[in-house]
Parts: structure tokens; C-alpha cells; sequence
């Protein structure tokens, strides 16, 4: 996760978004996210804002959405550690999951609560499963 004194500054939010929203959207496909998913994970309620994310990355992105990129990484990162064949552990998010975090949903039907507090729930769990924080 990124220091919030780093995604605080303008300066750092527009250095940071462009990088933020290739990786977003590479780990999205690779999820097989549909846009609403996407939309929701980033936080979006507007379309066309999501499309132009999408057409041109060169944007300064809200520090929320900075945020919610910085656990959806984490949790990429920790699941490609946790779950060595990639494309399992790409699928792993869609999975039933009987931890009681989940209550027998996917870890995805957590995150797309629409809260970045299950987004840091979801990478929690995932970093206590691998041991401990990155």
C-alpha cells in the first residue's frame, strides 16, 4: 500500500495515476472483471468517466481511488504469492470461500461492496494467510 503522505500531494496523485490505472485495468482483465465490477472496485458511478479512465490514462485520479488501486495490487500481489499456478490464483477472487469473512461468497462479492474497507479486509486476510504484511 502507498504512504498516504505519497498519494496526499497533486504532484504525486498525477505522477501515480497513469501507472495506477494500466496496473488496475491489466489486473481487471486478467480477473475477467466486467466494467460494472471495475466500476465498482474503483469506486465510479459514472460511465463516462470510467471509459475515459480507460481511453486515456493520463489523469490525475481522487486519492480514494488511488487507495482502493493500492489494495486491489496488494491482493493481486499476495494471491500470485499465495497460489503458485497464475491462473488460479487469478480465478481464486470468484471463488466460494468458506472463511467466515466471506460466508461462503467470493472474496470479489466482499470487495464489490462498494466500501475500501473490504477492499483492506480482503488484503488483511490475504497478507495473514501469507504471514504477515509485504
Amino acid at each position: 500500500m502507498l504512504p498516504q503522505s505519497r498519494i496526499a500531494s497533486a504532484k504525486s496523485r498525477k505522477d501515480l495515476s497513469g501507472p495506477a490505472l494500466r496496473t488496475f485495468f491489466q489486473i481487471a482483465d486478467l480477473w475477467k472483471l466486467s466494467a460494472d465490477e471495475q466500476m465498482m472496485l474503483l469506486g465510479l458511478s459514472t460511465r463516462s468517466t470510467f471509459y475515459n479512465w480507460k481511453r486515456d490514462t493520463d489523469t490525475t485520479l481522487p486519492k480514494d481511488t488511488l487507495e482502493r488501486i493500492s489494495y486491489i495490487v496488494g491482493i493481486y500481489k499476495a494471491l500470485q504469492i499465495l497460489i503458485p499456478k497464475e491462473a488460479a490464483a487469478d480465478e481464486w477472487i470468484k471463488r466460494p470461500n468458506a472463511s467466515p469473512l466471506f460466508r461462503g461468497t467470493s472474496a470479489l462479492s466482499r470487495m464489490l461492496s462498494g466500501q475500501v474497507a473490504d477492499l483492506f479486509v480482503v488484503r488483511q486476510y490475504l497478507d495473514a494467510q501469507r504471514g504477515g504484511w509485504a
